[in-house]
C-alpha cells in the first residue's frame, strides 16, 4: 500500500493487496456471481434441449470467457477495458431473443453469429455512448442505481426460498438456512478484525456450505461426473451463420447491454471514489463489445458489467480491481477445469440466497446515497424519480407484462434495469434539459443550503473532538462512529 507521504499515492482501485488477501477477495466475487454465470447457458442450452454433455460444454465455454472478459474489463489494454472492479458475466436480457433465434431452425450457428455481429456494433457504438455521459448527472445515477439493487433483490429471494423450479420451493428449511448465512455475514461484519469483515460473504458462504453438508442441502454428484481438464475450441458447435432476422434482434439485445452496463460502471465508479469520464466509459463498453464477439467465438453469448458484484464492492469496500482480475483469473481456471467448476457449483441456492440479501441491498442503499446529493424542492427531480423506479419495478413484478407486446419491445423492457434507466434518462431531458423545463444547476444536483451553515467533516487535527453541534458521535461496544468508518474504508481501499 503506498505510503501517505508519497508525492504520487496510487488510488484504492490501482493498489494490489498481498497475494492470499487476493486469493480471498477474489474468490468471494466468484461465489456472488456463479449462480447467475451459468444460468444463461443452462436457459437457453435446456430450452434448445441440448445434451448433458452440450450443457456442460456451454458452462465450461461460458466460464472461460467470463474469466477473460472480466481481466480485459479490470487490468485492460489500449482501447479496452474501464479499469474498475467490474465482473463480466453473460446478460439476461440476451436470453428471450436467443431462445427464439435457437429454437426457430437457426439453432446454435445462427445465434453465435448474431452474437458476433452484435459485440461488432458494441465496439463502434463505444465513442457514441461514452458522450453521453453528461446526461447521467446524480439525479439519473442515483435513480439507476437503486433500481438495479431493488430488481435484483427478487433473485436473491429465490435462491432463498431454494432456488427457481426447486420442488422445495419455500421451505422453511431452506430460508432458515438462508437467514443463518444472513446473521453469520453480519456478525463478522460488526464484531470481526477489519481483514474478515471484508471477506464477511466469503465467511458467510462457507459457514452456510458447513452447515448444508450434514443437512443434506448439496449434491456433489457432478463432481465426479465432470472431467479434470476441458478446453473450448472456437465455432465448435459449427460455423456462425448470419441471419438478418436474428441479427436485428441481437443489435437491440446490444443496446440494452450498453444501457446497463452504463448504469453499473457509474455506480461502481461512485462507490470506488473514481469518477467514470467519457473516455473511460467508451473503453468499457467497448470491452464489453470486444467480450460479446469471443462469447460467439468461443460457444457462448453476449457480456455484460454483473451487478451482483456491483452491491459486494459497495458492501466490503474493497475497491482494487485487481482483487476483481483476480476473480478473473479464477474463472479462467474453472473453465479450463471443469471438476473445479462442479465443486463451486455444488453451493445451495440458500446460502447464495442468504448473502445475496445484504449484497443486493447495498446496492440500492448507494443509489439512495447518491439520490442525496440531488436538490427535490421546486423542481420535478421527485417525479423524475417515482417515475422511473415505478417503470422499473414494473417487468420485475409483473413479469408476465409486456407479453403481448413485439419482441424487440419486449427484449429491450423486460429488463427492469434498463427500461428504468431510459426513462430516467428521458425524464430528466423533458424536465431539466428541454426548453421550458425547469432545470436545477444544469445536473440536477443539490444546491447549496443557503439557510444552515455548512457542516464539515473534521480535519486530522480534530480527529476524536466534537463536531460544530457540540456532540460526540455515538459509539456502542466493539463499534465505530460513522466518520472513523469513512476513514478506516479509505485507509483499507
Amino acid at each position: 500500500m503506498a505510503s501517505s507521504t508519497s508525492p504520487h499515492p496510487v488510488h484504492p482501485v490501482d493498489e494490489v493487496p498481498p497475494l492470499a488477501q487476493l486469493g480471498a477477495f477474489g474468490l468471494q466475487h466468484v461465489l456472488a456471481m456463479y449462480a447467475g454465470a451459468v444460468a444463461v447457458p443452462l436457459i437457453v442450452g435446456g430450452a434448445m434441449k441440448l445434451s448433458p454433455a452440450d450443457l456442460a460444454y456451454l458452462i465450461t465455454a461460458d466460464l472461460l470467457v467470463c474469466g477473460i472478459a472480466t481481466l480485459i474489463q479490470c487490468v485492460g489494454f489500449w482501447r479496452f477495458g474501464v479499469r474498475l472492479p467490474i465482473m463480466q458475466g453473460c446478460t439476461f436480457a440476451a436470453v428471450s431473443p436467443m431462445v427464439l433465434i435457437g429454437t426457430g431452425g437457426g439453432g446454435l450457428p445462427a445465434i453465435y453469429g448474431a452474437v458476433i455481429v452484435a459485440g461488432l456494433a458494441m465496439v463502434l457504438l463505444a465513442p457514441v455512448f461514452g458522450r453521453l455521459l453528461r446526461f447521467f448527472p446524480p439525479l439519473v445515477t442515483g435513480t439507476v442505481i437503486l433500481i438495479i439493487g431493488v430488481s435484483l433483490l427478487p433473485v436473491a429471494g429465490k435462491w432463498a426460498a431454494g432456488g427457481a423450479g426447486s420442488p422445495e420451493f419455500g421451505a422453511p428449511k431452506n430460508l432458515a438456512l438462508a437467514g443463518g448465512v444472513l446473521v453469520v455475514v453480519l456478525a463478522v461484519q460488526r464484531f470481526a478484525p477489519p481483514f474478515f469483515s471484508r471477506i464477511a460473504v466469503l465467511i458467510g458462504i462457507v459457514a452456510g456450505m458447513v452447515a448444508a453438508v450434514p443437512l443434506d442441502f448439496t449434491d456433489f454428484d457432478g463432481v465426479g461426473d465432470a472431467d479434470w481438464v476441458g478446453i473450448s475450441t472456437p465455432f465448435h458447435f459449427g460455423a456462425p451463420t448470419f441471419e438478418a432476422a436474428a441479427v436485428v434482434s441481437m443489435l437491440v439485445v446490444a443496446l440494452v447491454i450498453m444501457t446497463e452496463t452504463t448504469g453499473d460502471m457509474i455506480a461502481v465508479g461512485e462507490m470506488t471514489d473514481r469518477e467514470v469520464e467519457p473516455r473511460a466509459l467508451a473503453d468499457g463498453l467497448r470491452a464489453d463489445g470486444l467480450s460479446t464477439v469471443l462469447g460467439g467465438v468461443f460457444n457462448t453469448f453476449p457480456y455484460t458489467a454483473f451487478a451482483q458484484n456491483v452491491g459486494l464492492v459497495g458492501m466490503t469496500r474493497v475497491r482494487s480491481r485487481w482483487v476483481v482480475a483476480a476473480a478473473g483469473g479464477i474463472l479462467v481456471l474453472l473453465g479450463l477445469l471443469p471438476k473445479l467448476g462442479a465443486v463451486v457449483a455444488a453451493v445451495p441456492a440458500p446460502v447464495l440466497g442468504g448473502a445475496g440479501l445484504v449484497m443486493f441491498g447495498t446496492v440500492a442503499a448507494s443509489g439512495l446515497r447518491t439520490l442525496a446529493k440531488v436538490d427535490f424542492h421546486g423542481n420535478h427531480n421527485l417525479t423524475v424519480v417515482a417515475v422511473s423506479v415505478a417503470v422499473g419495478m414494473l417487468p420485475v413484478g409483473v413479469p408476465e407484462i409486456y407479453k403481448e407486446f413485439p419482441d424487440w419491445f419486449q427484449t429491450v423492457m423486460d429488463s427492469g434495469i434498463s427500461a428504468g434507466c431510459i426513462t430516467a434518462l428521458a425524464l430528466n431531458l423533458l424536465f431539466n434539459h428541454l426548453p421550458g423545463g425547469k432545470r436545477e444547476l444544469g445536473t440536477g444536483e443539490a444546491e447549496p443550503a443557503k439557510t444552515e451553515p455548512e457542516i464539515t467533516e473534521p480535519g486530522p487535527a480534530k480527529t476524536g473532538a466534537a463536531s460544530d453541534s457540540g456532540a460526540e458521535p455515538l459509539v456502542l461496544p466493539g463499534g465505530r462512529a460513522e466518520h472513523a468508518v469513512e476513514q478506516a474504508g479509505e485507509e483499507r481501499g
